[in-house]
């Protein structure tokens, strides 16, 4: 199980586990974080979102501070995100390539909440190399 956020492109937030995501899916399921034990996951259409983010907790670490600085050797190219609604991440990535639906990328600051992140392609203003 993956413990996730998964940020749809409306801004709404759904908080939860998935064990079936899977980058050449259109859907995955989520059992939402604040469900009663056994809950019946939700599906989640790859299309609504603007990212999955694989996350350590789900209050994320309000005492660290946001960077954009790389804090951990980088494996792959680094690269910058800038999503259509103005937020943009810094990190690594080993499997962009343009007019792919999504990819996985690192972020670059190892005491972020954020493991990994899939970013969908469709949602991002633009997508650079560093």
């Amino acid at each position: 199980m993956n413990k996730i956020v998964a940020h749809f492109q409306t801004d709404r937030l759904l908080k939860g586990v998935t064990s079936d995501f899977l980058p050449t899916k259109d859907t995955f399921h989520v059992v939402p974080a604040d469900s009663a034990l056994g809950a019946k996951p939700v599906e989640v259409r790859v299309a609504d979102i603007k990212a999955v983010f694989f996350v350590k907790e789900y209050g994320g670490n309000p005492g660290h501070p946001d960077s954009q600085a790389f804090t951990r050797p980088p494996v792959g190219r680094k690269i910058r995100v800038a999503f259509k609604d103005g937020e943009v991440l810094v990190g690594t990535t080993q499997g962009y390539q343009p007019g792919r639906p999504g990819f996985f990328m690192v972020p670059a600051d190892a005491g972020a909440n954020n493991d990994r992140c899939y970013i969908v392609a469709s949602a991002t203003k633009s997508v650079s190399f560093l």
